[in-house]
């Protein structure tokens, strides 16, 4: 029989492992009679463990929710992954970064050596891709609040910033041109999502009858919560599928999951140059200093101006609509560069059928 200290670190470990454990197998597992497991169970509730015991035919023990946090077990590849968490949740924007820095320092206090020199050497850094402005912190409590309203199946009411409010506090939000403020958006919360390190709400918008994405750092909520609702199926095969699509241009609806508009071009760029700057393109080689590039974006300009990147020469393979987009941007640049082509009028707006940019 092992000693009582490693006996109550293994139950602990095992009544952590699942919700309910019958007390025969329990003492199988340990290799103890259940009087013992009794008496161990009784030790563990005097360290401030709340274990309840059930009755039944296979009546046993279970580690309940309790009014503080006891002591923890876990095992090494669970401690690791704890500390990596903790390390990507300082960086995540959802206004956790102080909690999260000293939990890892109160884990990394109590590991042994073998698995602090683990977690040394294996220093996480989140890098966020650079925007023309930083976002501010999103206070958790908003995200408790969003998060709750999902778990609950709870009618939202909130109020929508326009822009993102600063650090000093959320801004009320306004009708383009000065026409008041805004009605309280209304929703029916479906998923918390975070996308590019911002964090966003998915939600059936009751007054436009339709799915949304909401920045979760513009919302504010407003209390209290709706009535209680049955949620509604996304137009995709799950979250994710819905929100890539979302962002890529389209409604998820036909499942595919891709870019709107999808074009493809013969670019004077060695292939393997070109991969190098290409996240979802497929690039084909085609000769020493050619390759075929198949690109998607939201719209056909959006398109055009990611291939016109490169600086090599370009030749549309297709569509008809990518060589429109072409045309349309090289009379807006010729415009920005102080002229326009001949015949041309300045002031000509974008070809018919020509998606609108935003």
């Amino acid at each position: 029989m092992p000693k009582t200290s490693a006996r109550l670190l293994a139950l602990l470990s095992l009544l952590q492992a699942r919700r309910d454990w019958p007390g025969a197998l329990l003492a199988e597992r340990l290799d103890v009679s259940p009087r013992t497991v009794r008496r161990d169970v009784d030790r563990l509730r005097e360290l401030g463990y709340p274990i309840v015991t059930f009755k039944g035919p296979d009546g046993g023990y279970r580690l309940d929710a309790g009014s503080e946090l006891p002591p923890l077990l876990f095992d090494d590849e669970q401690a690791v992954a704890l500390a990596v968490a903790l390390q990507i949740a300082m960086t995540s924007g959802a206004g956790i970064a102080e909690g999260a820095a000293r939990a890892l320092q109160t884990v990394r206090q109590v590991m042994p050596a073998r698995l602090r020199r683990r977690i040394d050497t294996m220093q996480v850094t989140a890098v966020e891709r650079p925007t023309a402005r930083q976002d501010p912190p999103i206070d958790s409590g908003v995200l408790m609040t969003l998060g709750a309203a999902v778990h609950a199946h709870e009618e939202l009411r909130f109020d929508y910033a326009l822009t993102s409010p600063p650090d000093s506090g959320a801004s009320s939000s306004v009708e383009p041109g000065g026409l008041g403020p805004v009605p309280p958006r209304r929703v029916q919360p479906h998923h918390l999502v975070t996308w590019g390190g911002r964090w966003y709400l998915v939600a059936w918008d009751l007054d436009r009858d339709d799915w949304r994405t909401f920045r979760a750092d513009r919302i504010t909520p407003r209390t209290p919560t709706g009535p209680r609702f049955t949620p509604r199926d996304l137009p995709a095969a799950n979250v994710a599928a819905f929100v890539t699509a979302r962002f890529q241009g389209s409604d998820g609806a036909d499942g595919s999951g891709g870019w709107s508009c999808r074009g493809e071009v013969i670019l004077g760029l060695p292939a393997s140059v070109v991969s190098r700057y290409t996240r979802d393109g497929v690039v084909e080689e085609l000769g020493p200093d050619r390759c075929r590039l198949v690109l998607g974006s939201w719209s056909w300009p959006g398109l055009a101006a990611a291939i016109g990147r490169f600086d090599a020469d370009i030749e549309v393979v297709g569509p008809d609509e990518l060589r429109t987009a072409f045309a349309h941007l090289s009379r807006r640049y010729a415009r920005a560069a102080g002229g326009h082509p001949a015949g041309l009028s300045p002031a000509e707006g974008p070809p018919e059928g020509t998606p609108p940019e935003s």
